[in-house]
């Protein structure tokens, strides 16, 4: 393998995906060039519809807004032919089939970018080299582009090796990672289904340069949701009386939910993150809009929390004379790695000598919705394990300076395919 043809390759492919970033299930563009190039390599593509239970789909946004993603994928270069072919779904799966015996491995990444605005000034790099996003308020902000672009490095490289292994590779290309809205709905497509091995991997998040993670633990346990308050309007002087206030029975909530008592056993957070409500000064608000997030250290303080939050906004309804609907967004659970494929990835990502250090875990942060694919994976039977890859960073995560590290992209390649030759029994 060329592997400088191939950083200089995924490189200009990691610039084009920053430069046209796509929100959780609007990954037109990306998904179709991901699908595009698949085939080019000699896969069989399946995207879309095939690749996701439309049922579990969580946060998708309305069919209007769909058409304009569309538009606009189409307009900055998509191809036309694979984005129709999705049924106004995004997503992509492509296996590799040996005709082998051997195991299962399902390899997942994702694609989709962060609601965030990319910093303006000259000094950014992708603003000084041309590469910054060009779509208002959307930002690979967290690296999801890197992600992608090894994605194919690795399916490059696998297909190339085909004859070296047994058994089959899945490669998952997932939209609607952020805000954890995409892996359960492919979950329970089946994507998954019949996996031995589980491989996904983070870039970044806090793991310098040089440095690659086996297992990362400590991703929260999550629910995501909307809280719909419906009360009555009317004349603020001239009826009060006659109003049901939505906008104070939210407000009241908001406060509610930020007082739940702490669980005795671990972690938990909670996030009232925005708050719309009324219609004009001199009118109680006859409706209001909460985005609220719960999360919980493992399951069992995820579902106090989120219960708690519940009662809570049932109270602050009841109070007022409102009514309260919540409608899930996302949803994220735990997971840990196996002990035995984190042994057996450290001995392949430790012969490649491309790597400063490896070491056995980091601490992940927030929430991860692969944690959906792993857990159905060890369900099964199978292992799976979440590794990191060290990359310095110009900034956090989720942050409009955001920047990463190119060079790490192909030892991600280099290590993704180094542990699933192992897992496949090479020659």
């Amino acid at each position: 393998m060329d592997w400088r043809r191939l950083e200089q390759d995924l490189i200009a492919l990691r610039r084009d995906l920053h430069r046209y970033p796509e929100a959780a299930w609007t990954e037109f563009r990306t998904s179709s060039l991901v699908a595009e190039r698949l085939e080019r390599l000699g896969y069989k593509p399946a995207v879309g519809l095939e690749t996701v239970e439309v049922d579990a789909v969580m946060g998708r946004p309305s069919e209007e807004e769909i058409d304009r993603h569309i538009g606009r994928a189409v307009t900055q270069g998509g191809n036309v032919g694979w984005i129709e072919a999705m049924g106004r779904y995004p997503g992509v799966v492509a296996v590799l089939e040996t005709g082998r015996p051997g195991p299962v491995v399902s390899l997942r990444f994702d694609m989709d970018c962060v609601d965030v605005d990319e910093d303006e000034s000259p000094d950014h790099r992708p603003r000084r080299e041309n590469f910054a996003s060009v779509n208002p308020h959307l930002m690979h902000a967290c690296g999801h582009d890197a992600h992608t672009a090894i994605g194919l490095g690795v399916a490059e490289v696998l297909i190339a090796r085909e004859g070296l292994l047994n058994g089959t590779v899945r490669l998952i290309f997932q939209p609607g990672e952020e805000g954890c809205r995409g892996a359960y709905a492919m979950v329970q497509k089946g994507v998954v289904d019949g996996s031995d091995y589980f491989l996904a991997m983070h870039i970044g998040g806090g793991v310098p340069s040089g440095t690659f993670g086996l297992n990362s633990l400590g991703y929260l346990s999550t629910t995501k949701f909307d809280a719909h308050f419906t009360g009555r309007p009317a004349h603020a002087a001239g009826a009060p009386h006659e109003g049901r206030n939505a906008l104070l029975a939210a407000a009241a909530a908001a406060l509610g939910l930020h007082a739940i008592a702490p669980h005795r056993d671990g972690a938990m957070r909670v996030n009232v993150g925005v708050l719309n409500a009324g219609t004009g000064r001199n009118v109680i608000a006859g409706s209001a809009t909460m985005k609220v997030e719960t999360r919980g250290e493992n399951q069992e303080i995820a579902d106090y929390v989120y219960e708690r939050a519940v009662e809570v906004l049932n109270g602050a309804a009841a109070m007022y004379g409102t009514t309260v609907e919540l409608e899930r967004t996302g949803a994220g659970t735990t997971a840990c790695g196996d002990a035995e494929l984190v042994s057996l990835a450290g001995e392949a990502v430790r012969a490649l000598n491309c790597f400063e250090e490896v070491v056995e875990t980091v601490r992940g942060g927030g929430s991860e919705d692969a944690t959906w694919m792993m857990r159905r994976v060890q369900e099964g039977g199978g292992q799976a394990t979440y590794m990191a890859l060290g990359s310095d960073i110009a900034a956090p995560h989720h942050n409009g300076r955001f920047d990463l590290d190119e060079r790490s992209i192909v030892p991600g390649v280099r290590a993704m395919v180094a542990v699933t030759e192992r897992l496949l029994n090479s020659k």
